[in-house]
C-alpha cells in the first residue's frame, strides 16, 4: 500500500505541496478553514501559547548542543582528559538525543505530551547539574547521555506541537521552536566563555542545569495535543480528496501513513540520506568552531564571536526560512538553502587559511544561516508527504539520521582532523551540503498519498 511509482508526481514536482494555504491571517486558509478559531474552541485560548511553551522548553535544553564547544576545554583540564576523548561525549549526545525520539514520539502520538515532558525535565536538568560534580570520563558519558534523552523528548514534542496545532503554518511555527533551540543558548555562551576556568565551571554548569529544570517543568504542565476530530475530518483516509478538503493543508488533506508504510517509500530513504548529509555539515561547525578558529591562529575574540553568534544565525534563519517554505515552493527554498550552506562552508575554510577574522565570522554566520533550517524543512515536508496524525513517530524515525551527523562531527571528524587536517575535513562538510541540495530536485510526494490531484497551494 505504501509502494511508489512516478505516476502523478509531475503535478507537485516543483514543491507545490505546501504547509497550508494561508492568506496572512492567523489560521484562516484560502479554502475557508479557520484553524485558529477551531483551536481556540478546543484550548480555550490562542494556540500560539502552545508554541510559546514549546519554544521555551527548546531554548532551555539548547546548551547541550550549542554550548558544548565552550565547556569541553575546562572539563578536559579539570579531569585531565585529552580533548579527542571528549569528542566522543558529543557523539554520545547526538546518538541518544536522536534515538530517544522514536519511542518518545510514539508515546506522544498516542498518550499526549504531559508525563513525557515531565520526565524530560528531570533528565535534561539533572544531567547538566550532575556535570558540575563529575569526577571521571565515564560519568561525563553517562550524564550527557541521560541529558540527551531529555533533550530528545523535548525536541520531538516541541517540533510536533507545531505540526499538530498549525497544519496551515507548519514552516513558521516549526521555525519558532527550532529557532529557540538554536538561539536560546546565545545568552548562555558568553556566560560560559567568561567563566570557562577550572575553578568556575562547576558553578556555571549547576546554574545552567537549574534553569533547564525549571523551564522544562513549567512547559510540561502547559502542553497538550488537539483531539483527532478537531477539524471535523476523519483521519487516516486513503484518498485525501473528499469534498470540502481542498482548503486543508497538505498534512491534513493527504493520507496519514503509519511508520511501517512510510518506510516502504523511496522518498523517505532519500530524505534520510539528505538528513545525514546536512546534519553532518551542520554539526561539524557547531561542535568544532572554536578549535577551528584557534587552528588558524585567529584571535580569541574571533572564536568567542563565532561561538556566540552561531546559534543566533541558526535560530533567526529557522524563523525566516520557515516562513518562506509556507509562502513559496518548499523544494526551491530547501534546495537553495542547502546549496548556499555548502558554498559558505567552503568559503569558511578559505577565510581561515587567509587569517581574516572578520570574514571568518561572517562565513560562520552564513554557513549556519543556510544549514540550520534543515530542522524546519524536513519535519514540514515529511508531514506534507505522510500526514500529521503520526507525525511525532514518523519524524522521530527520520531524525535518527542525525546519529550519522553526530558520529561524523565528533568521532569521524576527530579522526579526519588528526590524519588529514582541518581544511579537508571542513571542505568535506561543504561537499555534503551541496550534494543534499542537488538531491532535493528528485523529491516528489508518494504516489499513494492522495496529493497528486491537489493543485498548487495558494501561497505559491
Amino acid at each position: 500500500m505504501g509502494e511508489d511509482s512516478d505516476e502523478g508526481g509531475s503535478a507537485v514536482d516543483e514543491g507545490e505541496v505546501g504547509g497550508g494555504p494561508a492568506d496572512g491571517r492567523d489560521g484562516e486558509a484560502a479554502g475557508g478553514v479557520d484553524y485558529a478559531a477551531r483551536a481556540a474552541e478546543v484550548l480555550g485560548f490562542s494556540r500560539w501559547w502552545q508554541i510559546a511553551a514549546a519554544a521555551g522548553m527548546m531554548a532551555a535544553v539548547s546548551p547541550y548542543q550549542y554550548v558544548w564547544s565552550s565547556i569541553e576545554q575546562p572539563l578536559a583540564d579539570s579531569l585531565d582528559i585529552a580533548l579527542p576523548a571528549l569528542g566522543a561525549v558529543f557523539s554520545f549526545y547526538v546518538v541518544f538525543q536522536s534515538l530517544s525520539q522514536f519511542p518518545a514520539g510514539k508515546w506522544r502520538d498516542s498518550r499526549g505530551p504531559g508525563a513525557l515532558t515531565f520526565l524530560a525535565a528531570l533528565l535534561a536538568g539533572g544531567g547538566y547539574i550532575g556535570l558540575a560534580y563529575a569526577t571521571s570520563l565515564w560519568q561525563l558519558y553517562l550524564l550527557y547521555s541521560l541529558g540527551a534523552v531529555g533533550v530528545g523528548i523535548v525536541y520531538t514534542v516541541a517540533v510536533n506541537t507545531a505540526v499538530k496545532w498549525f497544519p496551515d503554518r507548519t514552516g513558521l511555527t516549526t521555525g519558532v521552536g527550532t529557532m529557540a533551540f538554536a538561539a536560546g543558548s546565545a545568552l548562555v555562551v558568553p556566560y560560559v566563555r567568561a567563566n570557562a576556568t577550572v575553578s568556575a565551571y562547576s558553578d556555571v554548569l549547576r546554574n545552567v542545569g537549574l534553569g533547564i529544570l525549571v523551564v522544562t517543568l513549567v512547559g510540561s504542565f502547559l502542553l497538550r495535543d488537539p483531539p483527532t476530530d478537531w477539524l471535523d475530518r476523519q483521519n487516516g483516509g486513503d484518498d485525501g480528496d473528499e469534498a470540502g478538503d481542498e482548503g486543508l493543508a497538505a498534512s491534513i488533506r493527504g493520507r496519514n501513513y503509519s511508520t511501517r508504510e512510510m518506510l516502504s517509500t523511496w522518498q523517505f530513504w532519500l530524505l534520510y540520506a539528505m538528513f545525514i548529509a546536512m546534519a553532518s555539515a551542520d554539526l561539524i561547525v557547531i561542535a568544532n568552531v572554536v578549535r577551528f578558529a584557534e587552528n588558524f591562529g585567529l584571535a580569541a575574540l574571533v572564536a568567542t564571536l563565532s561561538a556566540t553568534l552561531l546559534p543566533v544565525a541558526a535560530g533567526v534563519s529557522r524563523l525566516i526560512l520557515g516562513e518562506a517554505i509556507d509562502r513559496f515552493s518548499r523544494k526551491r527554498v530547501m534546495a537553495g538553502s542547502f546549496l548556499l550552506a555548502g558554498l559558505f562552508r567552503i568559503g569558511l575554510v578559505g577565510a581561515g587559511e587567509a587569517g581574516n577574522g572578520a570574514v571568518f565570522v561572517a562565513f560562520v554566520l552564513g554557513a549556519m544561516f543556510f544549514s540550520s533550517p534543515l530542522y524546519v524543512f524536513f519535519p514540514s515536508l515529511l508531514a506534507d508527504y505522510y500526514g500529521a496524525a503520526n507525525s511525532s513517530g514518523n519524524y522521530a524515525v527520520l531524525y535518527t539520521a542525525k546519529v550519522g551527523g553526530g558520529v561524523f562531527s565528533g568521532t569521524v571528524a576527530g579522526y579526519l582532523v588528526a590524519t588529514l587536517g582541518w581544511t579537508p575535513t571542513f571542505t568535506l562538510g561543504g561537499g555534503l551540503a551541496l550534494a543534499a541540495g542537488l538531491a532535493v530536485f528528485a523529491l516528489r510526494p508518494p504516489s499513494g498519498s492522495g496529493l497528486k490531484t491537489g493543485g498548487p497551494a495558494a501561497t505559491d
